[in-house]
């Protein structure tokens, strides 16, 4: 994200958003797109909170769309520097159709300097819902266990972000109880087994406060 919010394209964009730097804006940002299957677009937003340039105009039309009450915004607006970026909790994107997405977002600056004068936010769309399933239906499971074992991530709220039923997702919390540990696990006089984990973050993403849940009732 840092990277891609220097691109000259984009900062020219939020610099002067006429329609020829949108339309080239759009064409890097979708390049940048291509490169990759996990995100579904890329927004340039400009400091009014007014999204006016995206990755893929032809399958999402939200240029023009106001966006400056969005919790990542006002975070990646809010951001020190360009060294610096910002995510959001995992929510459902009206704009994206509903979908599923973790939004990470950083600073756009004059020149493409990390200390320069803000111009606007970078935001770029996690598509998690297909990815966050992989993981929970993916952990092995014999047969006996599979129908009593349910699968979980949670957000630091205990919100449950994923699960390999499918059941709660962003509506419900899970009540995990972890008395200070990142790890281990809990079985009440029912024998209902509760493990966890939390998330360990990577190099210098200190991680979201996340939590790996397994949840398995007695045979």
């Amino acid at each position: 994200m840092r990277w891609w919010a220097t691109d000259a394209a984009v900062v020219d964009c939020a610099a002067a958003p006429t329609q020829s730097a949108v339309d080239y804006a759009s064409t890097r940002l979708g390049v940048i797109l291509s490169s990759y299957t996990v995100y579904l677009d890329l927004w340039l937003c400009d400091l009014e909170g007014r999204i006016i340039a995206n990755g893929r105009p032809d399958r999402y039309r939200v240029v023009g769309s106001q966006v400056g009450n969005e919790s990542w915004y006002a975070r990646g607006r809010d951001l020190a520097s360009g060294e610096d970026y910002a995510v959001a909790d995992i929510s459902a994107c009206a704009l994206l159709g509903g979908a599923q997405v973790a939004t990470y977002v950083a600073s756009v600056r004059e020149g493409g300097d990390a200390r320069g004068k803000p111009l606007g936010v970078l935001a770029v769309h996690f598509d998690w819902e297909p990815q966050a399933r992989a993981i929970v239906q993916g952990v092995r499971l014999t047969p006996e266990e599979a129908p009593r074992t349910r699968v979980m991530l949670i957000d630091a709220k205990r919100k449950i972000i994923a699960a390999s039923d499918g059941k709660g997702i962003l509506t419900s919390a899970f009540p995990l109880e972890t008395n200070g540990r990142t790890s281990g696990s809990t079985t009440d006089p029912s024998g209902r087994l509760v493990a966890f984990h939390l998330t360990p973050g990577y190099e210098t993403y200190r991680g979201l406060g996340w939590y790996g849940v397994i949840e398995q009732l007695p045979r």
